[in-house]
């Protein structure tokens, strides 16, 4: 008869004996935080962690013999980009008054959308109402900035980004389904409009680990724009049923970038060093007897945490910049928690080879008085965003870095609510949208796929966001049909069971 102590075994041949190993994990995990993380932070430290210091170490040591072997063998291919920097505009940015140039749409002012353009598309609750879908022509100029395949018509609030239009690749036929923020933000982090999957950093973490020892693989940092905020919740940027080590770590603004990392008062360096040697000894006698592979995890957390606490205030100190990399930034750059400051911080992470850092910018969902909060958004981005590929590009980091920026989904031609020459708003549009790429393998000075003459309907090139991933785990050195996890009895993956890489981008 098999033991059904759970610490007798480590491979239980049963539910009932894997329910009572994974209660055990618990008790000692919540013992754990309790007696250990009080000066650590036992909370945020499942957030410090990637399991594998360097891409070309062995898999983690607990992992099945499948994901070894499928981990032993990445990357699948020779990469073109190393690291990811992600911009995104959290409430979807409205394509048509930035980057979908569409004059002829003058000659329709306040004219009825054609039926035979809507083409029954479904609505959202806060336009179904209406009675009219008047069209409503961008209020905004657009100039011409020279690129490499005749020019990129590119709106006046966004004269800075202009100026990289050379290095920068506009996407025009972007499309997703989802057609609210919520599981619009889930699919375009995750792969998946349903809650609970890993999002794109933790895939990459799993995938290809670390390269800095003293720093996450994956870090998120936030903005607070203007305007309509839609809600930012952590598993935007979870691990889902990836381990826990890959979810992202999020450094807050302010004095504490990481909250509980600093020692209480009283307890030096040294004092700290003695504890976490203790709790190593402890923890290994408990994997030597359990062999719970999570024991080992939590050991590696805290020695991250230990290394931050060294590593982190010397990110987050810009006194090293020049005057010339700050003013480069724009004039919010010190100002803690702009976006200026959080892509120079993307800048400074991706120069350590931090694999993943998201950034964040809230409060594009202008649904009405767009003018004016189009104008205060565009105006918090346009220099720094700018200021980053071309700051990577002047330190040679820009073909290794792979920068994306973009919103959920796109907006509507017509107005939602009143209409005048002056103001209009746009409701959620998931048919069309526009997102920019550059460095890491993607061509420059490009633009791609094209839409209707109302902005409405993709005419040429479609990519959806399966596309998408599929192309940027491609430049990574990762084939995104290969790249899986097991999980609830079937086998996972970024993409699904979609995508297709989209090589009309790639240089």
């Amino acid at each position: 008869m098999r033991p059904i102590n759970p610490l007798l075994s480590s491979t239980p041949a049963d539910p009932l004996e894997e329910h009572l190993l994974n209660l055990t994990r618990r008790k000692f995990f919540g013992s754990a935080a309790g007696s250990i993380g009080a000066g650590l932070g036992g909370a945020a430290l499942a957030q410090l962690l990637s399991s594998r210091a360097l891409a070309a170490l062995p898999a983690p040591q607990g992992a099945t013999p499948d994901a070894a072997r499928l981990l032993a063998n990445l990357p699948h291919h020779a990469p073109k980009a190393k690291r990811v920097i992600y911009m995104h505009m959290e409430g979807a940015p409205s394509q048509i008054d930035l980057f979908d140039y569409k004059p002829q749409l003058a000659a329709h002012y306040d004219k009825e959308l054609p039926a035979s353009v809507r083409m029954g598309q479904r609505i959202t609750t806060m336009t179904s109402g209406q009675t009219r879908f008047p069209v409503a022509p961008s209020i905004f100029r657009f100039d011409r900035y020279d690129t490499r395949d005749g020019g990129a018509m590119i709106s006046e609030l966004l004269p800075y980004t202009g100026g990289i239009a050379n290095e920068i690749c506009v996407v025009k036929s972007m499309h997703t389904q989802a057609i609210n923020h919520d599981p619009g933000i889930t699919f375009f982090q995750t792969g998946s409009e349903q809650p609970g999957r890993p999002s794109f950093g933790s895939w990459m973490s799993y995938g290809l680990g670390s390269i800095n020892r003293n720093l996450p693989a994956f870090v998120v940092l936030i903005t607070q724009g203007t305007g309509n905020m839609q809600a930012l919740t952590a598993r935007f940027w979870g691990s889902g049923f990836l381990p826990s080590e890959h979810q992202g770590c999020k450094l807050r603004a302010g004095k504490d970038a990481v909250l509980y990392l600093r020692d209480p008062e009283g307890v030096s360096r040294e004092d700290r060093r003695r504890m976490l040697d203790l709790a190593a000894k402890i923890n290994h006698e408990e994997h030597a007897r359990s062999l719970d592979p999570e024991v080992l995890s939590r050991i590696a957390q805290f020695e991250m945490a230990y290394r931050m606490q060294m590593s982190v205030p010397e990110l987050t100190d810009f006194s090293d910049e020049s005057p010339e990399t700050l003013q480069m930034y724009g004039p919010d750059v010190m100002t803690p928690g702009s976006f200026a400051a959080n892509c120079l911080l993307a800048r400074r992470l991706a120069e350590r080879d931090v694999r993943f850092v998201q950034l964040f910018m809230r409060g594009w969902d202008q649904h009405n008085n767009l003018p004016t909060e189009l104008r205060a958004q565009c105006k918090s981005v346009d220099q720094a965003q700018a200021a980053l590929v071309k700051d990577l590009k002047r330190r040679g980091m820009l073909d290794e870095t792979l920068v994306l920026w973009s919103g959920e989904f796109g907006r509507t031609a017509y107005s939602q609510g009143t209409l005048t020459t002056t103001n209009y708003g746009r409701d959620h549009h998931p048919r069309c949208f526009t997102l920019w790429l550059a460095g890491g393998g993607i061509k420059p000075g490009i633009s791609y796929g094209a839409t209707d003459d109302f902005s409405y309907n993709i005419v040429e090139n479609p990519v959806e966001v399966h596309d998408l991933h599929a192309t940027m785990l491609h430049l990574l050195g990762l084939d995104h049909r290969q790249l899986t996890y097991r999980a609830q009895g079937r086998d996972y993956r970024l993409t699904d069971v979609k995508g297709e890489i989209v090589n009309g981008i790639l240089s």
